[in-house]
């Protein structure tokens, strides 16, 4: 299992194909080239502290490992958005969510990336003339 270790990387998995799916939301990118596929995870620290968030990386790493042999797509890069959820399912059910998130990524039942947050020198004012914050 490959890993994503570059920010840039994760940048440009937010930016592209989005899923939710059970306890997690699947983020995605085609590389377009043919290498092996590369797996990034994510747990903030609104989940836990260490203790808790390396227990989900655990589970999840190795929930991928079984799952991304059976689903991924070489030339993917795949960024899995932990929550806290995560730690209680089943072991099974977490590698059926990685599974199903992959399938609706590469299927088009995605939801599409955010837009960019306009910056507020940008937006209008306010009816009482006031900058909006």
């Amino acid at each position: 299992m490959h890993r994503l270790v570059k920010r840039k990387d994760f940048l440009a998995a937010a930016s592209a194909l989005r899923a939710n799916s059970g306890p997690l939301l699947l983020q995605g990118r085609d590389r377009a080239d043919e290498a092996p596929a590369r797996i990034g995870l994510t747990i903030t620290k609104k989940h836990g502290n260490a203790v808790v968030r390396n227990r989900i990386r655990r589970r999840l790493r190795a929930a991928a490992r079984d799952a991304l042999p059976r689903a991924a797509k070489d030339g993917f890069d795949y960024v899995i958005v932990a929550r806290r959820a995560a730690l209680g399912t089943p072991f099974t059910a977490l590698i059926h969510d990685i599974e199903r998130g992959i399938a609706r990524l590469h299927s088009g039942s995605r939801r599409p990336p955010k837009p960019a947050r306009a910056d507020a020198a940008q937006r209008p004012p306010r009816a009482d003339g006031e900058p909006l914050p």
